[in-house]
This record gives structure tokens, sequence and C-alpha cells, in this order.
């Protein structure tokens, strides 16, 4: 194993109080244990648009509640994570690859479907929260843009990619972090798309040490998916 420092942008390292194997262990299970309520509660909910909503702020409220765990168990400050000021360049740069990534993610996404012959559609919630009127489409960005993309960056790319690039090269770092994410998603015409967000995150904290570039990219990849059902429902 070999260590390597990442960038902040600033001082050019985070330092050596970053987090390691306990928080993966901890936050990891942190998030199965949330996975496993809303997957419990969440089916309970009648009506799709609802569902929707409910279910993109909880994806990110999982990652938060991992997030929260990882940083408890061995108290620490928020700047270890990754919770540190980016650059205007930097997200600006994230903002760009956040429009990259949904079209390569969407293209891996045909891919997947065309060579597994998987093509459910495990998103319809969403869908049809973003198009139930212009309050529920508010709310659907407002969770799928900015508190999915939160929680989410905070536990797989602040703990996970973090403790991840402190230890193995970085390839090996910015893979497997995209892996697990994907997987996260489930197996699922969405696993290709999340990776290629898993990938694309990865490399902008490498590149600043902040989770702010992956959430914005995470954030315009999210809303670009949304704004893109309604012109297809619209003109279907």
């Amino acid at each position: 194993m070999t260590t390597h420092a990442i960038s902040d942008g600033r001082t050019g390292r985070i330092g050596s109080r970053r987090p390691a194997w306990p928080e993966i262990i901890a936050g990891g299970a942190a998030y199965a244990a949330s996975f496993l309520v809303v997957a419990l509660l969440l089916p309970r909910v009648a009506d799709d648009a609802v569902a929707g909503v409910v279910g993109l702020v909880v994806s990110g409220a999982m990652g938060l509640v991992a997030f929260a765990v990882a940083v408890l168990i061995r108290i620490r400050g928020l700047s270890a994570f990754g919770v540190r000021r980016a650059t205007a360049r930097q997200l600006l740069v994230a903002a760009a690859l956040g429009l990259g990534a949904y079209i390569l993610g969407t293209m891996a996404a045909i891919i997947y479907m065309i060579v597994s012959g998987d093509a459910q559609n495990v998103q319809t919630s969403y869908q049809e929260a973003a198009n139930a009127g212009w309050l529920s489409l508010a709310l659907t960005l407002v969770a799928g843009s900015v508190i999915t993309p939160l929680g989410e960056e905070a536990f797989f790319r602040g703990v996970l990619a973090n403790a991840l690039f402190a230890r193995y090269r970085a390839w090996i770092a910015v893979i497997a972090s995209a892996a697990i994410f994907a997987v996260a998603h489930g197996i699922n015409p969405v696993l290709p798309a999340a990776f290629v967000v898993g990938v694309l995150a990865a490399l902008l904290f490498r590149w600043s040490g902040s989770i702010w570039p992956g959430v914005v990219l995470h954030a315009v990849n999210n809303a670009a998916a949304t704004l893109v059902s309604i012109i297809v429902a619209t003109a279907g």
C-alpha cells in the first residue's frame, strides 16, 4: 500500500487526520441499516409522486447519517472529510462535468440495457414526482439536486474515496469507490450511470480536496435527468 496526498486547492494537503477503515466500516454499517429501514417503510407510501420526493430525500439522508457516524466515531474537524472551500474554477469545471456525466451515464445505461436485456425503470416514482405539477417538480429538484448529492457526496467521497486515496493508488481508489457507489444504487440500468458519476466525482475530490465540486457535478447530473424526463413526457 502507498500513501498519496490529496490537494485541497489551497494548502496542497488534507493532512494526516483523514478517515480510514474504522470510518468506512462504521459509516457503511450506518448506511446499510438506514437502507434497510427505508426499504421496509418507503413501499408503504401509496402515492408514486410523494414516494418519489420522499425517496430522494431519504437517499440523501442515508448518506448524511453514514457521514455523521463516520465523523463522530473519532472526533475531528470536518475539513478532514473534505468539507472545505473549493475555488470558483473547480466549481465551474464540476458543473460542466455534470452535464458530461449525464450524457456519458445515459449512453452507459443504454449499452447496459442492450447487453443485459435489463430494461427495468427503477426511477418511475422520481419521474412521477417531476411530472406531478410545479410544486412537486420544485420539491423533486430540491430533493434530487441538493439533498441527495449532499448526502451521497459527503459519505461516498468525503469518507469512502477519501480514505481509499490515502492508502491505495489513485486509480484503485477511484474505481473502487465508484463501483461501491454504483452497486449502492442496485443492479439495474442506473448502475452504469452511477459509476460514471462516481468516477468523475472521485477525480474531482482528488483534484480539489473538497466534496463541493462533487456535489455540484452530482446536482447538475440529477437536475438534467429530472428535466429531460419532463421534456420526454411532454413530447410523448
